[in-house]
C-alpha cells in the first residue's frame, strides 16, 4: 500500500504512548511518509500543527491507533465516511479490536507497506433518532446502539419493526441493537450470543426483560429439536 499519509490517534493515559509515538513518527518520516497528528498527539510531542480528529480522518489515507479498544471504536466512527483502513496497536488491556501487539508494531507496518496484509471489513450501524417528525441526533457506530430510559433505569415498552414490518414488542430496561463486532461487548453481558465478525447480520438483545417467551426465537444461543 503506497500511503501518502498516515493519521495517528493515541490514548495519552497509557504510560508507553509518548515514547512509542516518538519512535513511530520518526520511523515513518524517515521513509518519507507524511504523518498527520491530532491535537492530543501533537501536544505529546510538543509539535505545532495538530488538527481536530475529524479533519485528520478526512485527510489521512490510513489511521494508526495507539491505544485500546475504546480508541479503535472512536477511530472507526471517524473513518466510516471514507472507509479508510485502521491499524490498531494494543496499548490497553483486552485488545479485542487492537490486534497488533506493541512489540510487533514495526514488522506490522513493514507488511502494510509491502501490501502483505488482508483487510478485515466490519459491519457498522448508521443511527438516527427521530422525535416528533424531526431528526434530533445521528451517528455511525461499530459496536451497538442502546435504547433505554436514560441514566435512571426504568421499565420501558418497545415495539420493534424491520423494514416497516412489525417483529415483536417487549418490556425491559432497554434494548441493545448490536453488530457482530459488538456481540462481545455490552450485548454479551446482557446474555446475547457471540457472532463471527464476518456475519452480515444484526442482533437484538433485551436488557433485563421481566420474562421471555421460551421459544427459540427469543432465547439467545438456544435451539430446538
Amino acid at each position: 500500500m503506497r500511503s501518502k499519509s498516515i493519521g495517528i490517534l493515541t490514548k495519552p493515559k497509557f504510560p508507553e504512548v509518548k515514547s512509542t509515538l516518538l519512535g513511530v513518527v520518526a520511523w515513518l518520516r524517515a521513509r518519507s511518509i507524511e504523518v498527520l497528528l491530532d491535537t492530543t498527539s501533537a501536544a505529546l510531542l510538543n509539535e505545532q500543527g495538530g488538527m481536530p480528529k475529524t479533519q485528520l480522518a478526512e485527510k489521512a489515507d490510513v489511521l494508526l491507533v495507539l491505544g485500546g479498544d475504546g480508541t479503535i471504536l472512536s477511530a472507526a466512527r471517524l473513518a466510516a465516511e471514507r472507509s479508510i483502513p485502521i491499524l490498531g496497536v494494543n496499548m490497553g488491556g483486552l485488545g479485542f479490536l487492537t490486534e497488533v501487539r506493541l512489540d510487533n508494531l514495526y514488522p506490522s507496518l513493514e507488511r502494510v507497506f509491502a501490501n502483505d496484509f488482508a483487510l478485515d471489513e466490519r459491519l457498522m450501524l448508521a443511527t438516527h433518532i427521530h422525535r416528533h417528525g424531526e431528526t434530533v441526533a445521528r451517528g455511525i457506530v461499530l459496536n451497538d446502539v442502546v435504547i433505554s430510559k436514560g441514566i435512571l433505569a426504568r421499565m420501558i415498552d418497545l415495539q420493534v419493526a424491520i423494514g416497516g414490518q412489525f417483529v415483536t414488542s417487549l418490556r425491559g430496561d432497554g434494548l441493545i441493537i448490536g453488530t457482530p463486532t459488538g456481540s462481545t461487548a455490552y450485548s454479551l453481558s446482557a446474555g446475547g450470543p457471540i457472532m463471527n465478525p464476518g456475519v452480515q447480520a444484526l442482533m437484538l438483545t433485551p436488557i433485563c426483560p421481566p420474562h421471555l417467551d421460551p421459544s427459540p426465537v427469543n432465547r439467545a444461543g438456544q435451539c430446538c429439536d
